[in-house]
């Protein structure tokens, strides 16, 4: 579809959790469609996420972590980012975690589009929107129509495989139902700061890889929508994280799982109404060696479990003429944020268990104050029993000036209420972690004007001038005595600026490029750890060989950062997709590299972690088949 038609169709929910056009949405919004997702072959939501203006993605050899504008802190498990898979928040009840690497809930195949907000959204979402909210909308069953089936393999050992059958009855019915798998060796790596004889030499053999397979169903009949999905991954950690021993078999377990129920219609001809239940859970279980007082390796076994139950529900009125008003309720019961952890034989060194509950009313109000002229309104009252009562607003002034040029001027602030991860873990011995119950919830707040460009041939331009203020942001430091504790540390300030351009040249060559500035300082004037200051960003697609193939390729840049003592040097990395092969009716093929070049990179590691940085991927080779029946 032309570039054109497709900025006319886009219509986005996530900035106002009611329908409105992208231009109308008090953010600036970004979309990702199915059609990006094939074209880039992106395997995770990370993958794809880091294709979008401000926002970076790390790995440690175990997680992906998501930073957006200069902010990632060390330790932070993705908590400053809130997920949504269909509009339903699925970060967990112990870490508060936004899984976006191999440890997702969903394969990228059965994405059908992706909305991203910038900044922050704790005005109709409440907590963990610090950052941003990432919604994730799901195919359905009439998109993938029949069974389908998807094999891949790539470098290292990787393969992924995944099934999928979509339905769609005459009576508006519709079911979706699919089942993946992936499995990947890794390689050997080489780290310096355990070159000894007694430590393989810094060599870590056979411990960087990596298993997961995962289950998703989703019905719809009428207004309502039925949705399940489970998640489990096994990965091995190479690094010796955490004071443990190196180059022994230390891996983590990661399992997430939902079950959601929500209808969703019209009570009146202005009046619509949502409502929905949920229940979800994860249990993570981590298993390595660690030296013990003599200095001699102990097996330990580390995990958390949660659990929890909530609902939500909201009205949408628009009787008013030139206003829309939206109100709602949420409610969430943690009902366990349990950690463990033991030794073998079995010594317990933490048995902590929690319990507790949040929720949020908010209401949001969209008023054409005259022709071109939209103020668009919320204000959000939240509680938990950890931080108490936390209230935050948001205001955008939205002016179009003319069919193509619009401006908005923004007004925000979130909040983030500690974990229990953060708050209540603790872990005795060299290497280990205290408690800090004393904690409190860390703010933000943020103004930022945008302004925004169309122009006919096709395309769309936008120009972000941004100012972030935060305070109490929660880290992770190594005390005097060497062991880990999180903290509130002082205030910090971002500015930047963000120039992004999407346009459509010729016979369907669409580009998209952005190019970001920022500069994150504390409140002595010194950069933030994992705080890179200029970003850019390059991606196209074309058609070839009369539409029956597709070309596309994307170049990520990004300046030096700080690490805990040092600095990692500024790198691009170039990956590149020959896709939609068309080999036989219904069946594509595709090939892709990661990392063409081979780019030496690394991220900053933060005070779990012997080393500075750590490497991320070299080249990797990648090739797909896609066939329905």
């Amino acid at each position: 579809m032309p570039l054109e038609q497709l900025l006319e169709l886009q219509v986005v929910t996530s900035p106002s959790r009611f329908a409105q056009a992208i231009a109308d949405a008090p953010s600036a919004v970004v979309v990702l469609t199915a059609q990006d997702i094939r074209d880039h072959g992106w395997r995770t939501l990370g993958d794809a996420l880091a294709s979008l203006p401000g926002l970076y993605v790390t790995n440690d050899r175990n997680y992906s972590y998501l930073g957006a504008r200069g902010f990632l802190r060390p330790g932070d498990y993705d908590s400053r980012f809130l997920l949504l898979i269909d509009g339903m928040r699925t970060n967990d009840a112990v870490y508060d975690q936004a899984m976006v690497g191999t440890d997702g809930l969903l394969d990228m195949d059965l994405v059908q589009r992706i909305e991203y907000v910038p900044g922050p959204g704790s005005a109709v979402y409440g907590a963990n929107a610090l950052f941003g909210v990432i919604n994730v909308i799901t195919r359905t069953g009439s998109s993938k129509t029949g069974t389908q089936v998807a094999v891949a393999g790539a470098g290292f050992g990787e393969k992924r495989v995944r099934v999928t059958h979509g339905w769609h009855g005459q009576n508006g019915a519709d079911a979706v139902l699919s089942a993946s798998a992936y499995t990947r060796r890794g390689q050997d790596l080489y780290f310096p700061e355990y070159d000894t004889p007694d430590q393989n030499h810094g060599v870590a053999r056979g411990l960087d890889y990596d298993r997961s397979h995962s289950l998703y169903a989703k019905g719809t009949y009428g207004g309502w929508t039925v949705s399940a999905a489970y998640v489990a991954r096994t990965k091995g950690i190479p690094t010796g994280s955490f004071g443990a021993v190196f180059d022994t078999p230390n891996y983590t377990r990661d399992t997430q799982s939902f079950v959601r129920a929500g209808y969703a219609g019209e009570l009146a001809p202005d009046l619509g109404a949502m409502v929905h239940a949920f229940w979800g859970r994860a249990d993570y279980f981590g298993i390595g060696s660690y030296p013990d007082d003599a200095g001699l390796p102990r097996a330990s076994g580390d995990g958390d479990h949660a659990a929890w139950y909530g609902a939500g529900a909201q009205l949408t009125w628009s009787g008013l003429p030139s206003q829309k008003i939206v109100a709602g309720l949420d409610v969430q019961r943690n009902r366990r944020r349990d950690q463990f952890n033991y030794d073998f034989p079995y010594s317990v060194q933490l048995d902590d268990h929690r319990a507790d509950a949040r929720a949020g009313l908010f209401i949001e109000d969209e008023v054409q104050l005259a022709p071109g002229w939209i103020l668009n309104a919320g204000l959000r009252y939240d509680w938990d029993d950890t931080t108490g009562a936390n209230t935050n607003p948001r205001v955008a002034l939205i002016w179009h000036a003319n069919a193509s040029d619009t401006a908005k001027l923004i007004y925000g602030t979130a909040y983030r209420a500690p974990n229990a991860y953060e708050l209540y873990y603790a872990f005795p011995g060299e290497g280990g972690q205290l408690a800090n119950p004393a904690l409190h919830a860390e703010h933000i707040s943020t103004r930022e004007l945008i302004l925004e460009h169309r122009y006919g041939d096709p395309g769309f331009a936008r120009l972000a001038l941004f100012r972030y203020s935060t305070r109490d942001l929660i880290a992770q430091q190594t005390l005097d005595d060497g062991m880990l504790q999180f903290l509130n540390t002082d205030h910090a300030t971002a500015n930047g600026a963000e120039l992004s351009i999407e346009r459509q040249v010729g016979n369907g060559l669409r580009l998209r490029a952005s190019h970001s500035w920022q500069r994150v300082r504390d409140s002595g004037g010194a950069a933030l750890v994992n705080s890179p200051q200029r970003l850019f960003k390059l991606n196209a697609a074309m058609p070839l060989l009369g539409y029956r193939a597709r070309l596309a390729g994307e170049i990520q840049c990004m300046s030096a950062r700080r690490t805990e003592n040092a600095m990692t040097g500024g790198y691009c990395v170039t990956n590149a997709t020959l896709g939609s092969i068309r080999l036989a009716q219904h069946t594509d093929l595709s090939f892709s590299v990661y990392n063409l070049f081979d780019a030496r990179y690394a991220d900053p590691a933060g005070p779990a972690f012997r080393q500075e940085a750590l490497m991320r991927q070299s080249r990797t080779l990648a090739l797909k088949l896609v066939g329905g029946f």
